[in-house]
């Protein structure tokens, strides 16, 4: 059943609100990996009650308890459930998003300030943090809401949400909430299905469904020695220096051409047949969109099959930053008493993150053992998440192709993503049904980077599309 056609007019017609709506979320700077901005993610979750509360959604703020983040014992934010519809005859679907962002800062290098969303002047794009990643598509499924609650119609299925504000930091305490609301007489008792829209197309012209995600083990490396920071003059050359075992022990997780120098890591995965190398063939992709959104020609390969399994169905190892050292103009020639590497691999099928961490612990402390350091070495697992892949022979995704061809005039690419959203594999273990991931925003909206943007054309054919697979998934009834 096709959505009907005003339906489609309404989005049109109420685009500039539905932008400044957005504009009033990403306002709200809600980054849960930073302690001081923690209250403006418990802000930006009785936000989001108050918006689907006015649409006549029957909600729920639900406390998660504390956590321990650097040190720092912290509030969880509250999760957002809501329900509305109950009629037995139709199917029910739970929308999943998050409300907290990645940091920002002005400084970081954006052109403008993230926490206010700015419409480019010509070619339109909604730039702010969040934008894309995930307030826009939240704010997607408020924008069909408001369609039936001001057209007093009703929906084609009965919706359960569950938006969350910690994925951008582990989505602490959600995986204990979707297995306790999962059984009999919970709230998310009598789910059908499942739809996350917290991803991309590949490309900037081919919408996309996603059947598989990576997951991830993510690490902190430290290497400790002298009681404090040192003068490099006076103890240069005297003493096991921190940063230097460091440094070592990280070049020896990953060589240049992206494989990972753990041994076991890459040899849990099997080898892909000709079947499944053909999948990727198909793709609407190509080396120069990777450059492209990229910005510079720094492929590991030119093989387009190749590249594309290396993000979505081999494991990756990152290097993403080392903490207690001196960073900043000038010349400071400190010996730092202290310092942590972080670095993390994503996962796929059949890998876990237990049986990766024990790989990557054991070989680090191997290979910090023949170092010689007197210093002191300790791995700390941050946080992880299961890898996740779904059948895409499903009604769930039937109708999302059919929402895809009636909006979009074109089929789908089928994908599995690189990133990581660990609650999807929660969901379907916890509630036994076929989860979706229906993408929103294109392939080059820089979700973790500056000047992240979500397209107008995205927004609000967007909304559109999650409108059109709510009606197509009402076709198929119980």
């Amino acid at each position: 059943m096709a959505a009907p056609s005003d339906f489609i007019n309404y989005i049109d017609a109420n685009a500039d609100k539905f932008i400044h709506r957005l504009a009033d979320a990403v306002a709200i700077p809600s980054v849960s990996s930073e302690a001081a901005r923690r209250p403006e993610v418990v802000r930006m979750a009785h936000w989001l009650n108050d918006q689907l509360k006015a649409l006549g959604v029957e909600t729920r703020l639900v406390d998660l308890g504390t956590h321990v983040m650097d040190g720092e014992e912290l509030p969880l934010p509250p999760a957002v459930l809501g329900k509305i519809g109950d009629d037995k005859a139709k199917k029910t679907v739970l929308i999943y998003g998050h409300f907290d962002v990645q940091p920002a800062n002005k400084s970081d290098g954006w052109d403008t300030d993230p926490f206010t969303l700015t419409v480019h002047p010509t070619n339109g794009q909604l730039i702010g943090r969040g934008s894309t990643d995930d307030k826009g598509p939240i704010l997607g499924w408020l924008n069909v809401l408001q369609y039936h609650a001001e057209h007093k119609k009703p929906l084609p299925v009965n919706i359960k949400f569950c938006f969350e504000g910690m994925e951008e930091s582990g989505s602490e305490g959600l995986d204990e909430l979707v297995e306790r609301e999962a059984k009999p007489g919970g709230w998310f008792d009598g789910v059908d299905c499942v739809c996350i829209s917290d991803n991309y197309w590949l490309n900037t012209r081919t919408p996309a469904l996603t059947y598989g995600l990576r997951g991830i083990a993510y690490f902190k490396a430290t290497i400790a020695g002298p009681a404090r920071d040192l003068h490099s003059g006076v103890y240069g050359r005297m003493i096991h220096e921190p940063m230097t075992d460091l440094v070592l022990l990280m070049s020896k997780l990953v060589d240049p051409q992206g494989n990972i120098l753990v041994p076991g890591v890459e040899d849990m995965v099997p080898a892909p047949d000709d079947a499944e190398r053909a999948i990727y063939h198909k793709l609407d992709y190509s080396i120069q969109d990777i450059e492209e959104t990229a910005g510079a020609p720094i492929t590991v390969s030119s093989d387009k099959v190749e590249v594309l399994m290396n993000r979505m169905r081999h494991p990756s190892l990152s290097l993403h930053g080392i903490e207690g050292a001196f960073y900043g103009p000038g010349g400071k020639t400190v010996i730092p008493a202290k310092v942590s590497g972080k670095f993390s691999i994503r996962l796929v099928p059949p890998q876990t993150p237990e049986a990766v961490e024990k790989l990557v612990e054991k070989y680090l402390k191997d290979e910090f053992a023949k170092l010689g350091s007197k210093n002191k070495f300790t791995l700390d697992p941050v946080h992880g998440g299961k890898p996740w892949l779904a059948d895409f022979n499903h009604w769930n995704f039937d109708a999302a192709k059919k929402a895809t061809k009636h909006i979009y005039q074109q089929d789908p690419d089928l994908t599995r993503e690189g990133g990581s959203i660990p609650v999807t594999l929660t969901f379907a273990e916890s509630l036994g049904v076929n989860v979706l991931l229906l993408p929103m925003g294109r392939g080059d909206d820089g979700a973790h980077s500056t000047n992240e943007k979500l397209d107008r054309s995205n927004f609000i054919q967007g909304s559109k599309l999650l409108g059109a697979y709510l009606y197509e998934l009402g076709a198929v009834g119980k």
